[in-house]
């Protein structure tokens, strides 16, 4: 029997309610990067993408500045406590807002913006390194390996003439994120019920003769309403042929009646924590029986798969429950159908470990590990008329999967 969550507190601090405690939280992140670093021979970890500056030093990125390295940057050195490197003088709000990092280890960072400065890259390149070996030095640690999980040319170059040891930080922050404590479990159970009320304000919503854009315009405004959220990566909304093979975004299409629409909260994010999750919706008419058929194929898949999660599992027997690409849509490999049957972990990334698909599982499987967060999502359709998604976000405890989306998903939704 697959368990449905029923615990998730409020979203602000209260005197009388223990809620999410986050000082333990941030301890928690920090002690298990600094273990990841130990398992690989780390004397230093530096961190450019967004999730792992956040895993490290419990700060936020601004909008403007995610998806660009080196705006903003992290080091972590063996036996210190974390250096941040902050986008302009940003840093003095970092001093007032962030108690838990030593003020002193604060600066200011050194960008070149992807190479959009041009010739002063190399020079930017070059006070960026300089600043990294001298934390290294004040620490001991210059001569040990240090792990990046991003690098460029650029860096690359330089590094090399500072005689920087340097090699993969990404592995262990992506072991470090996989396994999340009790807080960012509750974290998660938030997320998913924001994710429930926003379907369920969009089923109110919803009607024939509306566009696509529209649904998706709706859905921002509720989520932003919402205390603690701070980004909306997308609303998919796809709805007739758009949604078969899925186009995974959204246009100004005219929902006719009797369309099926999938909808997707993609990476809706509460204090950094993020979502996904699909559901299918027939508006203004009750759905074909061939299309009712079509969903309950999907379900079947999707629940024949989440009852393989439990603790000491891998993702290959996950993987297993789902038939071929070739079988099911007649591709000739799997790659073609990828995302179609797939699951992803779930946390300050959109993508954490787990990753479950019949293109790397089978071969390559993982073991389900109690404090693992992940969706399981699973598709069908006939190509440019109509198509069906399903998706259900779980964390996993001791005695398997919790299932931590509630939204009807046993049937398809029917707007009249």
């Amino acid at each position: 029997m697959v368990n449905r969550s029923t615990s998730s507190f409020g979203l602000v601090g209260t005197d009388w309610q223990q809620r999410i405690n986050w000082e333990r939280l941030r301890k928690y992140r920090l002690n298990r990067a600094r273990e990841a670093m130990k398992r690989h021979g780390l004397g230093a970890l530096l961190a450019m993408y967004d999730e792992n500056v956040r895993y490290i030093s419990s700060t936020v990125t601004p909008g403007w500045c995610r998806l660009k390295p080196g705006l903003r940057y992290a080091l972590l050195c063996e036996g210190a406590e974390p250096v941040l490197f902050e986008q302009g003088d940003i840093g003095i709000q970092i001093n007032r807002h962030c108690p838990w990092i030593p003020r002193d280890n604060v600066r200011y960072a050194y960008s070149w913006i992807k190479g959009a400065v041009g010739g002063a890259s190399r020079q930017q390149v070059k006070k960026f390194t300089n600043a990294i070996v001298e934390e290294m030095k004040k620490y001991g640690v210059d001569k040990a390996p240090l792990g990046v999980d991003f690098i460029d040319l650029n860096m690359i170059n330089a590094f090399k003439e500072a005689e920087i040891n340097w090699t993969d930080g990404a592995s262990p922050m992506v072991e470090a994120r996989a396994i999340k404590n009790e807080d960012e479990l509750e974290a998660m159970r938030i997320v998913a019920a924001i994710c429930d009320g926003c379907h369920t304000a969009i089923s109110h919503f919803m009607k024939p003769g509306m566009q696509e854009h529209q649904i998706t315009a709706f859905a921002m405004n509720f989520l932003y309403n919402i205390p603690g959220i701070e980004d909306v990566e997308d609303i998919i909304v796809s709805s007739g042929p758009n949604s078969w093979p899925n186009w995974r975004h959204f246009s100004d299409r005219i929902i006719q009646p009797g369309d099926l629409v999938i909808i997707d909260m993609a990476a809706v994010t509460w204090n950094g924590y993020k979502s996904c999750m699909y559901r299918t919706y027939c508006v203004g008419k009750k759905p074909t029986k061939e299309q009712n058929d079509f969903y309950h194929i999907a379900y079947e898949w999707l629940y024949r798969a989440i009852e393989k999660v439990k603790p000491g599992a891998t993702t290959k027997e996950i993987a297993e429950v789902w038939p071929s690409a070739m079988e099911t849509w007649g591709y000739k490999e799997e790659d073609q159908a990828a995302a179609n049957l797939w699951g992803h972990g779930l946390g300050l990334a959109q993508y954490d470990t787990p990753v479950i698909s019949r293109i790397y599982s089978l071969d390559f499987p993982v073991e389900i590990r109690p404090g693992m967060s992940f969706a399981l999502e699973t598709q069908h359709g006939k190509p440019l008329q109509w198509g069906v998604r399903l998706e259900e976000m779980m964390v996993v405890t001791d005695k398997g999967p919790e299932v931590t989306t509630q939204f009807p998903i046993e049937e398809i939704t029917v707007i009249d």
